[in-house]
């Protein structure tokens, strides 16, 4: 039978194929070739995906453009076409694969390990943001409808309390109340985009520090990976959810909520990065970027929160309150935000004074 990587247009034969990486979503393999030639295969998650086509249009349009903007070849992903130049290949059993060219003398770090990790992380997304600042972002699919549409994400908590279908909602009214305290306020972002006083741009959705690239020798940021969420959004959808994952003191399911809270060193240290490269933004987009820390922090825990009440089909779970637990840390993390708002715009002002 016919092996994914003969469809693609490799440089030689195939020698090894092996699974790659930590990722959640799709499968990853790194393919050598008797040349030394390598690649990263990769087969794509339709249950997660489902418009393949959508999805990989984007990319290959989102890598194109960075590639004619790029310096070098390693600031961006670059797709490698089939023999009858598709982007993709679909076997037989409807499976979906492809092929990047693998970026030699790269890492990927799982954490921050020193605080200029993070400040790294904050120039490749900035870059990101302001090399595809001219890209018509409205002409993207989105690869998950609503993904960051705050109010729907609300509608779908008050579904999930009414329904009540687990029995569970007399035993969470704390976080139910919490979450609705805040409603109105973290909605906003999505109104002003609604509204056209901030402006569409290209996003990347899933700014963890697991999706950049960097040196290996250097330490320097090379380029975004993953480019599955790219589309389009807001600036401060991207900048917030960094800050939530990476300035947090604190694991995603910690129990001991004393622990969790906002670093405001790590958040200075993206920010400056964030400012540095991101010179296409609005005064305005500028001012909301503390609040898409507190809305990308309140939304992913009332996405937990949703996800308990309905019986916890959507994120995996590994012990009882699972979900809960991580709803508990994000909202505490939500209202250290709150509470230190000011000094995020003190830090923001500063980092664009630079």
């Amino acid at each position: 039978m016919n092996q994914p990587t003969d469809q693609f247009s490799l440089s030689g034969d195939v020698v090894l194929c092996e699974a790659y990486g930590s990722g959640h979503i799709n499968d990853t393999y790194r393919v050598v070739t008797d040349i030394g030639a390598q690649y990263i295969l990769q087969r794509v998650n339709t249950h997660v995906f489902p418009n393949v086509h959508g999805l990989m249009d984007n990319i290959a349009r989102v890598t194109e453009y960075l590639s004619a903007r790029a310096e070098t070849a390693r600031e961006t992903m670059h797709l490698v076409p089939t023999k009858d130049g598709a982007q993709f290949y679909i076997d037989d059993k409807g499976e979906a694969w492809r092929v990047y060219d693998f970026v030699e003398n790269s890492v990927c770090l799982q954490k921050i390990e020193v605080p200029a990790d993070f400040y790294e992380c904050g120039l490749a997304f900035g870059n990101f943001q302001r090399m595809m600042a001219d890209f018509p972002a409205e002409t993207l699919c989105e690869t998950i409808v609503d993904f960051h549409n705050t109010p729907d994400r609300f509608a779908k908590l008050k579904r999930a309390i009414a329904a009540d279908t687990q029995n569970r909602a007399a035993g969470v009214r704390e976080e139910i109340d919490y979450a609705l305290s805040l409603e109105e306020e973290v909605s906003q972002l999505h109104r002003m985009r609604q509204s056209g006083a901030l402006p569409t741009r290209v996003t990347h959705n899933d700014t963890k520090i697991n999706n950049i690239l960097f040196d290996r020798y250097s330490k320097k940021a090379l380029c975004v990976i993953d480019l599955d969420t790219v589309m389009p959004g807001l600036a401060a959808y991207d900048f917030g959810d960094s800050i939530r994952f990476g300035a947090a003191t604190a694991a995603e399911d910690e129990l001991d909520l004393t622990l969790m809270r906002l670093d405001l060193n790590l958040l200075e240290q993206y920010s400056r990065g964030f400012l540095k490269a991101c010179t296409s933004l609005t005064q305005r987009e500028i001012e909301t970027l503390p609040l898409g820390a507190l809305t990308m922090t309140l939304e992913c825990g009332v996405r937990f929160l949703t996800d308990y009440l309905e019986g916890d089909h959507y994120f995996k779970i590994k012990r009882e309150n699972h979900n809960l637990d991580r709803c508990r840390t994000q909202f505490t993390l939500a209202a250290d935000i709150k509470r230190q708002m000011s000094k995020l715009m003190q830090l923001l002002a500063a980092g664009v004074k630079q």
